[in-house]
């Protein structure tokens, strides 16, 4: 049973006739209710229409000067003659109730009962006739309005529709017209009650004429368009889809389709198949040659990111021995390989380098760049000497071997723990953030020099700070700042030390993994755009 919807669902002929079946019942259904709601309001007016004429016709009964006399218990012989005249009436018209009333017009909220004659026979109602000067309040603010324009707006009837009825008596329609005394004036009100039943019944031929006609049109159109369907569009579809089927089983090309169908678009698409199968068997001929080769650069580019990885240091803690300071770092590459790295080591037992930067560009490239200027820093370094000193070495070295005009930017520092001072030399790389105890990270404005690998001789200059007991050190590259959501706006400095200061109590490793989570919350699925590494000192003592 599953199978077999499932193959109705998937079935494109009958997704299209079900469809068009939808529409013109659709169409149907909205065409039905304007036919019938028009139907409805126009034979309303007429049934109205004929009720008043009725009413009317019944007020030529009533002497409307005498109905107060009526009430007053006066001409009783006159009375008695005009209630059997009603009630004649009432059974003539085959409506269910003939009432005259006198409304008290100081707010017409009630009523007194003159004449009152019921004929329960015509719709099995069971209404009990009201009595002579028999009290009543009007029943709602409908009927109240209708009792002012009648006697004070001159309107000719009025007609109230009870189509659903609470009290247990059937839906009826009520017409109201003034009977008028020799002078002209309103002396009461006399009331017809027809039952609608007879209205309806004469709806009914006319609904079930609509339901029949959609009913059919639906079926015909239905029809119809599964023969065209069928012939014009079905079967050359079916035979394109079959030959894709075949092809994609067996990566074969078969025998040319050729015309299948007096429509472009399909014959069009039969073409396009045949044309397909003989690219396709070309291309997947020069795709086993392709993978092949891609796979060898894979395994080759994999080796690198292992190299790269390797060269950079990456066990933590990086010197246990050492009790006066913590310090952890990451790099995230956009791609396979990076141009970011890092480095820290010790220049004496007293000296601690640290190195972070980043070579323009990005991949393969990148990376060669990046173990250049790495081991031609680091070596410099554990030489000795100030750090504006090894820059400049640095930058004259890269610059006789960089005929890819590709440049660095990179931030050294060396620290004596002794006494905490940090002697730095920033090639135009992103300023160092620092946190002193007890406060927030901030960010510390050098100045900077050009970037290395550009020009020969450029001058570089060292900057000085102190760092005490729970201060720590944190560096970036660009990738930090610059990474972007899905909308391409940047996590910026100012998120960055939002986030820094965050999670400021926390070890070097744990702030580097915090703020990696809140960069990852920010951007979400988009991708990454740039090199992202950071690196982190605290000063223990």
């Amino acid at each position: 049973m599953k199978k077999f919807f499932k193959k109705i669902y998937s079935s494109m002929a009958l997704n299209i006739i079900g469809g068009l079946v939808l529409l013109l019942s659709i169409l149907g259904v909205v065409v039905s209710a304007i036919g019938y709601f028009s139907f409805d309001d126009a034979f309303k007016n007429e049934y109205a229409t004929v009720t008043y004429h009725m009413a009317d016709a019944v007020t030529l009964n009533v002497n409307a000067d005498h109905l107060q006399s009526y009430l007053d218990g006066d001409e009783k012989a006159e009375y008695d003659a005009t209630l059997g005249r009603l009630q004649n009436e009432c059974k003539k018209l085959n409506v269910t109730i003939v009432y005259v009333i006198v409304v008290d017009q100081t707010d017409y909220g009630r009523f007194f009962s003159v004449f009152n004659v019921v004929n329960n026979e015509v719709d099995g109602d069971r209404y009990t006739p009201w009595e002579l000067g028999y009290e009543r309040k009007t029943s709602n603010d409908e009927y109240r309005e209708k009792y002012r324009a009648l006697y004070e707006k001159g309107s000719k009837y009025e007609t109230v529709f009870r189509l659903n009825t609470t009290d247990g008596q059937h839906p009826h329609i009520t017409t109201l017209v003034p009977v008028l005394k020799s002078d002209g004036k309103v002396g009461g009100l006399l009331c017809v009650q027809r039952p609608v039943a007879e209205m309806r019944k004469k709806m009914a031929p006319y609904f079930s004429a609509i339901i029949i006609s959609v009913v059919a049109m639906v079926i015909a159109a239905a029809a119809m368009a599964a023969l065209f369907i069928r012939f014009s569009i079905i079967r050359p579809i079916n035979k394109v889809s079959q030959e894709a089927t075949r092809f994609a089983r067996e990566s074969v090309q078969g025998e040319p389709l050729g015309r299948i169908s007096r429509y472009e678009v399909l014959d069009n698409l039969s073409r396009s198949i045949d044309s397909m199968e003989g690219d396709m068997v070309l291309y997947m001929n020069n795709l086993t040659a392709i993978t092949a080769e891609k796979e060898k650069i894979g395994a080759e580019l994999s080796i690198a990111t292992r190299i790269q990885k390797d060269s950079l240091p990456a066990v933590f803690p990086a010197f246990p021995e050492r009790d006066e300071f913590d310090i952890y770092a990451s790099m995230d590459p956009a791609k396979e390989v990076g141009g970011d790295f890092y480095n820290f080591f010790f220049i004496d037992e007293d000296h601690l380098g640290l190195v972070i930067a980043d070579v323009s560009g990005k991949g393969v490239p990148a990376a060669l760049m990046m173990m250049v200027t790495n081991i031609v820093l680091s070596n410099r370094a554990k030489v000795g000497g100030k750090p504006s000193e090894i820059m400049d070495y640095v930058n004259n070295d890269l610059c006789e071997h960089n005929s890819e005009q590709m440049f660095v930017t990179a931030w050294l520092g060396i620290l004596e723990i002794s006494t905490g001072k940090l002697v730095s030399c920033n090639a135009g790389h992103e300023d160092p953030i620092v946190c002193r105890k007890g406060g927030d990270f901030e960010v510390v404005r050098e100045n900077h020099g050009l970037v290395l690998g550009v020009m020969k001789g450029v001058p570089f200059t060292d900057q000085e700070i102190t760092l005490s007991a729970g201060d720590k050190l944190f560096l970036y590259t660009d990738g930090l700042p610059e990474a972007k959501n899905a909308e391409g706006k940047l996590f910026t400095i100012e998120r960055t030390l939002v986030a820094l200061n965050r999670h400021k109590d926390e070890g070097p490793q744990e702030l580097l993994a915090s703020v990696r989570q809140e960069v990852n919350a920010y951007v979400q699925d988009a991708p990454q755009f740039d090199d992202l590494t950071m690196m982190c000192v605290e000063i223990k003592k």
